[in-house]
């Protein structure tokens, strides 16, 4: 409740990094900064462990801001207020920033608690790390000692995570030309909402709907039966989340009205039989528009525009054929936005095999030259490839059998962790990552098993005593 009193969006995290270094400071802990903005926090080693190796305990300071429609939460100010129901913690019509804000909490508490006996410590926060990553990417390596590094941004309990994918970011600027509203048409919003949305690595493969691959579906189904010109379009808030609601105001002619409302309702019917499991509370809707608009798009350039958003590609691209169930490389669909004149849509793509990341960016970038537009790929960040050599590792494994009596799970994600870019970094670390159960992350179904934050407590405190003791 503390961490999340403090705002914290991508690239504004300066209220919390301020409210760390004075709770630092309060306990006589030593801070310092690179010039990316990333905090490390040294903990002096607990008595007789003076000598034992140290110890990173890593996470980042941002969250995914997501909301539901109609909220009047200000992200730049406003506090998320926790709210725990039975076992799990969750936010009022906010993502909760459990991811990762649960680290934070966690290694505070960690070395200030008198009861854990700890090497010495440096409690690594990046900046940024949910827009590209560009905090781990930044990171001076001579902000760190230690090379024993225990990440704690992976979200489910009872599994240590060895690896993740690689990732990477393309923007297409479509410019289109335009002109005023013709008469004798009206404007009609078609809106794609009740999503569930989700992380667009954890969740890609679960087949649940996108809002923005609905919308473009539903302006070409109403594009073939009338004259459309298309005046806004707005989707996606996120790269790493699937979009969760679009809507795009499109001016027909006012004859057309009723076919247009006749397509989007058996549209809505077509589209629940789609995912009825993933997404039961789905809708696609027209309704008026809030507000007139001064220009539109030609037809031609309206349908340039919905080719395009029909043809970025969205979803699984590839499963591993080394690790069973493993989603290999996907792309996300990320937003879409009217600014200005042009069309500009982004999209992330994510692998664990460079090759493959590199060709599904590649396509990407194709189908935004061939629509015509400007095409920027940034933010890449490196796959985390797996050590199961690891000696923490294997430290790891032992304690948690000892603790639990079974062993745990040892796998590699397909979201993006910054161990990958961590270890790019800093030669030499030895890296693990683990953590409490979240699910349904950047999304407002946020929520925290609170039971799991025990386990994992336990866990980590053995391992600290662990290599204190050796």
């Amino acid at each position: 409740a503390e961490v999340s009193a403090h705002p914290r969006r991508s690239k504004a995290e300066g209220p919390l990094i301020a409210w760390l270094m004075a709770w630092a400071d309060g306990h006589g802990f030593e801070t310092r900064q690179d010039q990316t903005g990333n905090l490390v926090i040294a903990v002096p080693a607990s008595p007789g462990a003076e000598h034992a190796a140290t110890v990173i305990l890593q996470g980042h300071l941002d969250m995914v801001c997501e909301a539901v429609p109609g909220s009047t939460h200000d992200f730049s100010r406003d506090a998320i207020v926790p709210v725990q129901e039975g076992e799990w913690l969750r936010a009022t019509e906010t993502s909760l920033g459990a991811d990762n804000g649960i680290a934070i909490a966690l290694a505070m508490e960690l070395c200030t608690s008198p009861h854990v006996v700890h090497p010495l410590l440096e409690l690594l926060f990046t900046v940024d790390e949910e827009v590209g990553m560009s905090g781990a990417l930044g990171l001076d390596p001579a902000l760190l000692t230690g090379r024993i590094l225990i990440n704690l941004d992976s979200e489910d309990e009872g599994v240590l995570t060895v690896g993740c994918a690689g990732g990477i970011d393309t923007r297409i600027r479509l410019e289109l030309p335009v002109q005023s509203p013709p008469t004798g048409h009206i404007a009609l919003t078609v809106s794609v909402g009740g999503l569930v949305g989700g992380h667009s690595g954890i969740d890609i493969h679960l087949e649940r709907a996108s809002a923005l691959r609905l919308l473009a579906r539903a302006l070409d189904v109403v594009g073939r039966g009338t004259e459309l010109r298309v005046a806004q379009v707005s989707g996606g808030s996120a790269d790493n989340a699937i979009p969760r609601q679009a809507a795009a105001t499109v001016y027909v002619p006012a004859a057309d009205r009723e076919g247009v409302v006749v397509a989007v309702q058996t549209l809505q019917q077509q589209f629940a039989n789609e995912h009825p499991r993933t997404d039961p509370d789905l809708f696609i809707r027209v309704q008026e528009p809030a507000a007139a608009v001064e220009t539109v798009w030609t037809p031609a350039a309206s349908r340039r525009a919905i080719d395009l958003l029909l043809a970025v590609p969205h979803g699984v691209a590839t499963m591993s054929m080394d690790v069973a169930g493993l989603v290999e490389s996907s792309n996300n669909l990320a937003s879409a936005h009217r600014m200005g004149d042009a069309l500009v849509v982004r999209s992330s793509q994510r692998s664990s095999v460079p090759s493959r990341l590199t060709a599904i960016t590649a396509q990407v970038e194709s189908v935004g030259r061939l629509a015509g537009g400007d095409v920027l790929t940034d933010n890449a960040y490196a796959p985390w490839p797996p050590d199961l050599a690891s000696p923490l590792l294997a430290r790891c494994q032992r304690i948690y059998q000892a603790q639990f009596g079974k062993p745990p799970v040892v796998e590699i994600m397909h979201a993006g962790l910054e161990c990958g870019v961590i270890g790019e970094r800093v030669a030499g670390m030895d890296m693990i990552s683990l953590g409490p159960t979240v699910q349904f992350p950047h999304s407002p179904g946020e929520r925290l098993h609170v039971p799991t934050i025990g386990r994992v407590w336990d866990l980590v405190v053995a391992i600290l005593a662990d290599l204190a003791e050796h």
